[in-house]
């Protein structure tokens, strides 16, 4: 299990960490999140001794983190960490033998990554010839050739087509069905949904939410609220307590309403206004619980 507790870290007069703490387990993938400054990126830079922290502790199976366990780790930087004018099958068996493997054993690993990720036809390439795209899949083999217990992605899916995405989408939940840990920044909230069971959310270095994402949606004391009436144009909708925005199209009405809203009260007034064409009752999204941790 990886372990941050209570990193602290200041450049100058910016406090880039401020008590943030995550964990994550074998086999589970963690979406890190926060705004642009929020220290994802120092964290993740924390795990690697690319950061001198002022304070906290980073453990992994709670050993502190030295050279031993980071050859054991894959990280993927949201800058480009690779050599622009270098083959890209070399470059792989290049940092595959780094981390230890066998020239046999890195080649191999090497060309089946490159396979995974679609790019058997650009091993002789330089880096430099590929889109940004394939610089990105190059940069994730790179990350997964020497076979990590442990992923550290720092947007992992930025500038990415969907069907680029959906490729690296499918190779992470590979690596944890096998028992990685994974961890990943990303702006793409509906992804992070969709691929996490667990999010921590940091906002000017502090921890503002975190845990599993279905339970987090569950207790949450927002629902979104949704009724189609025909014919309708929402004057139908009754004055009852517990609504907190409303947005109108047509005859859909769109509402973020408290979890305990009478919705007998609402349900009574729409079918008073005409039949109900499409109904839904919902938790909020990761992106809504996200905008309401970091603005309030």
């Amino acid at each position: 299990m990886l372990e941050l507790r209570n990193l602290s870290k200041r450049y100058g007069q910016v406090r880039a960490l401020d008590g943030a703490s995550l964990s994550v387990a074998p086999g589970r993938m963690l979406g890190f999140l926060g705004p642009n400054g929020a220290g994802k990126t120092t964290a993740m830079r924390s795990v690697f001794g690319l950061v001198r922290l002022d304070a906290g502790e980073v453990t992994w199976n709670g050993v502190p983190i030295g050279p031993e366990q980071r050859l054991r780790f894959g990280y993927m930087p949201e800058q480009r960490g690779l050599y622009p004018r270098m083959k890209v099958g070399e470059q792989l068996i290049y940092f595959a033998e780094l981390h230890g493997m066998s020239r046999t054993d890195a080649a191999a690993s090497a060309a089946r990554w490159l396979a995974t990720l679609g790019l058997s036809d650009r091993t002789d390439d330089r880096l430099e010839q590929l889109s940004h795209g394939n610089q990105q899949r190059v940069q994730l083999a790179a990350a997964l050739v020497h076979d990590p217990e442990l992923l550290i992605l720092d947007e992992p899916f930025s500038g990415l087509d969907p069907v680029a995405v959906e490729t690296l989408a499918d190779s992470l939940e590979g690596e944890a069905a096998q028992g990685k840990a994974v961890v990943f920044s990303s702006h793409q909230l509906d992804l992070v949904e969709d691929l996490c069971e667990d999010v921590v959310i940091i906002n000017q270095g502090r921890n503002v939410m975190g845990g599993n994402v279905a339970q987090l949606k569950e207790s949450s004391p927002h629902r979104r609220l949704e009724i189609d009436v025909v014919g309708g144009d929402g004057a139908w909708l009754p004055e009852v307590a517990g609504i907190e925005s409303e947005e109108v199209e047509g005859s859909l009405v769109r509402l973020l309403v408290r979890k305990e809203i009478d919705l007998e009260a609402v349900l009574s007034a729409a079918r008073s206004a005409g039949p109900i064409r499409h109904f839904s009752f919902e938790a909020p999204s990761l992106s809504e619980m996200f905008l309401r941790a970091v603005t309030q």
